[in-house]
This record gives structure tokens, C-alpha cells and sequence, in this order.
């Protein structure tokens, strides 16, 4: 039982370091907390927003990837935005948190559609516990000792366009590639972060007087990676309540509920699970709870 329990923690670090080369995270909920990866979004609701979000990946697997995130975002006048992001991510032996500050800019095109062009600038804290490759039986490069504590700066930059019925959101939320670890033919080595590139959109399809159906995709690019696609549809009642499901391609399905608490709280959860069974015997599947406040 020990070693199968080794394989399977070996499984995920070689997943989520090498096969997906997918390393920022990924979120179900992505429609509600567009600030993570699009700075062109600080602003763009025209409230002050407050969201946090705890996302959990296997939950069945000790050391599984779990994420918590906080973002902020208030408009600043007609046409400008500030926003912040704070996202701490764990994955088995790494350990990596960033807190980034927003700035958009609107650009109104006419009466209906709106563009924000946003840039996002901060600071990234990388550690990768080097001690625990022994437990997953993986060799290690003697210059991983140099990831341990690393402070890294980054950038990053994105438009969104706004309609009341739709929108399009394109964006680089961190261009700069720092060192980070990497495992290739079971030897830990030293690697770099891969550039992520986001594009999404979205329309609301109004079916009764109280119901409008919410369809919207996000196409995730990461370099030496397959292109990886979810596709969601929301269901909104009364402006009360979203119930829908969404399907990353090839990879898992999701069901999701976001509902209002109160006229400014609105709090969500999400359950994913793997399309592969070698995968979802293992695990418990993937819970992630979003709380967002609007004022």
C-alpha cells in the first residue's frame, strides 16, 4: 500500500510538471473571478468587488494541488480601473504565492460596447522543497537548491470587451518566465514557468422574462502543451441563482451553483471530476467554493 501510495503522488507531481505543462491553475469558476487572469477586468463590473475563492484539486491525495486566491477591483472615475490579485498555490513539494496590482482603461466604443485594456504588475514568491523528491523515489539536479525562496518579479497584460449581452476577454496574466521545477525522464531539474495565454467569451441568451441561459468558453494555450478548452452553460433564475455544468475537453466534467446570499454576497461552489479512470479512482474529485462581494 506504501508504494502504491508513492506511485500515486509520483503520478501527480509528473502531471502536473511535465505532461500538462499547465502550471498556473485552473478554474472552474473563471466567469466570476475574471481579475486572476485578465487585468483588463479591475473596474469592469463598475462596482467595488471583493472575491475569494479555495479550490481544492484531488481531494482524495495528500498533497494535491490546492489554490487559494483573493482579488479586489473598483472603478477610479469614468475610464479607469485599479484591481488586486493574490493567489497562493501548493502542489506536492512547491509552494508558490503572487500578489499582483491591476490597472485598466476604458475605451468606449459607443453606447453599447465598452473596451478596458488592463496591465498587471507584481511580485511572485517560489519554493520548491527539494527534500521531498526523495519520497517520490525522483533524482534531483544539484542547482534546484537555487529555487528555494525565490522572490521574482512579473508582468502581464489583457483587453476585455464588455456588452450587457456578451463579452470577449484576451490575456497574458504573466509574460516573464522565472525558474521553477521541472521533471523530465524522472530527474528533477531546474525549468521555467510557461507563458499562459487566456481567451474567453461569452452570451446571454435571454429564454423567459426570469430565465437566461449563459453559455461562454475558455481556451487556455500553454507552450508544449495541448490546447485545453472548457465549455460552460449557466442557467440564471431570477437573477437569483446560476445553476449550470461545464467540460473541459478530454479532460473532466464540472456542475457549478453560484447564488446570491444577499443583494452584495454571492457565494458558489463547483464540483469537477476526471474523464480518465485511472485518474478518478484515485481521487475524490475537485472542490472549489468562491465567496464575491459587491458594493
Amino acid at each position: 500500500m506504501k508504494y502504491l501510495y508513492k506511485v500515486i503522488l509520483m503520478l501527480g507531481l509528473f502531471i502536473a510538471t511535465t505532461v500538462s505543462a499547465q502550471q498556473d491553475p485552473s478554474y472552474t469558476m473563471y466567469r466570476y473571478s475574471m481579475n486572476l487572469i485578465n487585468p483588463a477586468y479591475a473596474g469592469a463590473n463598475e462596482t467595488i468587488d471583493f472575491g475569494a475563492s479555495v479550490r481544492s484539486q484531488w481531494s482524495n491525495v495528500k498533497g494535491a494541488p490546492e489554490t487559494q486566491s483573493f482579488i479586489f477591483g473598483i472603478p477610479l472615475g469614468k475610464n479607469v480601473g485599479l484591481g488586486l490579485s493574490i493567489i497562493n498555490d501548493k502542489t506536492f513539494i512547491e509552494n508558490q504565492t503572487s500578489v499582483a496590482l491591476d490597472f485598466s482603461y476604458l475605451l468606449k466604443l459607443n453606447d453599447n460596447y465598452d473596451l478596458y485594456f488592463g496591465i498587471k504588475a507584481g511580485l511572485n514568491s517560489y519554493d520548491a522543497n527539494t527534500r521531498g523528491l526523495i519520497t517520490y523515489s525522483i533524482e534531483q539536479d544539484p542547482n534546484l537548491m537555487n529555487l528555494s525562496g525565490q522572490l521574482n518579479p512579473n508582468i502581464g497584460a489583457g483587453v476585455y470587451l464588455k456588452h450587457n449581452d456578451c463579452f470577449i476577454s484576451f490575456s497574458v496574466p504573466r509574460i516573464l518566465s522565472p525558474d521553477r521545477l521541472e521533471e523530465e525522464n524522472g530527474i528533477a531539474t531546474v525549468g521555467t514557468d510557461k507563458v499562459h495565454v487566456y481567451l474567453s467569451g461569452g452570451y446571454n441568451f435571454i429564454i423567459t422574462e426570469n430565465i437566461i441561459l449563459k453559455p461562454s468558453v475558455l481556451i487556455r494555450h500553454v507552450e508544449a502543451s495541448p490546447l485545453s478548452i472548457d465549455l460552460t452553460a449557466l442557467l440564471e433564475f431570477n437573477k437569483y441563482f446560476d445553476l449550470g455544468a461545464a467540460y473541459r475537453i478530454d479532460e473532466s466534467i464540472s456542475g457549478l451553483l453560484m447564488f446570491k446570499a444577499s443583494n452584495a454576497l454571492q457565494i458558489g461552489y463547483a464540483y469537477e471530476t476526471p474523464l480518465e479512470n485511472s485518474i478518478r479512482s484515485i481521487d475524490n474529485g475537485t472542490h472549489e467554493v468562491l465567496m464575491r462581494l459587491s458594493l
